[in-house]
Formats: C-alpha cells, structure tokens, sequence
C-alpha cells in the first residue's frame, strides 16, 4: 500500500469492514479477459478466513472459475462524500478490504449449510435458518479460501 497511515492490519478492524459491507466484488481473469461480479457474501474468520457466496448451477462466473480458480475481492462500506471549493478539492472517505485467494464449488451438505449460514449471519444476524431442499438443490454454494487480504481507510 503506498500510504501506510490509510492500511488496516488489525484483525477485529478488518473483520469490522467485512461486516459492514454490503456486498462483495470478485474479480476473475482468464487468459487476458478480466470479469468482475458483484455479489452477496459471509464471512468465516477461522483460519486465513473463509467467503462464501451462493449463485445459480450456470453461468459465466461458474465457467471462468474452472479455467482459474484464482482471484482477487474487494469490498467497502462507510462512504462519507467530502466537497469543496475547487474540484480537486473533493474526495471520499471509505474502508476497503482488498484480497485474494482460490474459490471452489462446495458440494459437500454440512459445508454448503454452513456457507449459507454464513451468508444469512451477514443480513439476517445470528438466529438460526432453514433451508428448502429444492432451492438448495438448485443452488451452487462457492467456498473462496482466502490466502492474503488488506484494509484500507481514508
């Protein structure tokens, strides 16, 4: 990170930006043809940390996924506009978290139910859920095991 004072290393910070963020940006890349999706998240903080996201059985992201399983996130929350005078004078306050790691379709039922608890934790807070077997069934549970992140504040 170029401006030290602005990086997040503290884990309770960075786990505080996860939590707030409202969705999640992965970014994939095959050959020279990069692609990035916006979607919904949960967050395992055991370990390097675990995102889960849940999509459709097909589509785009599903097959880039199995040409390179290797991507980069971000997310960001607490945007706070700064005007001014002049032009350059604006700016924008923020908390990022930037990362990467290796995303997976689980197939495993308890590791997909625990990605979805993860996933409902995120909006829904910590009561329990249940899930329809038919939507489950038509439903792709993605595991990205993170392997390094940074946060950012300014």
């Amino acid at each position: 990170m170029r401006r030290n004072e602005r990086e997040v290393s503290e884990v309770e910070i960075i786990t505080d930006i996860i939590r707030s963020s409202d969705v999640c940006r992965i970014a994939f890349a095959v050959e020279n043809e990069p692609y990035i999706v916006t979607m919904n998240f949960g967050y395992d903080p055991e370990g390097k940390g675990v995102l889960f996201f849940h999509c459709a059985n097909e589509g785009r992201k599903l097959e880039l996924l199995k040409k390179n399983s290797y991507v980069c996130f971000e997310m960001d929350t607490d945007h706070k506009l700064n005007s001014g005078e002049k032009g350059c004078d604006w700016g924008m306050n923020f908390r990022s978290i930037i990362g990467y790691g290796n995303i997976s379709i689980v197939t495993e039922n308890d590791v997909r139910r625990r990605g979805l608890d993860c996933i409902m934790k995120q909006y829904g807070g910590e009561k329990e859920f249940t899930y329809d077997e038919k939507v489950l069934s038509r439903t792709t549970i993605l595991k990205l095991e993170i392997t390094g992140m940074t946060g950012k504040k300014c």
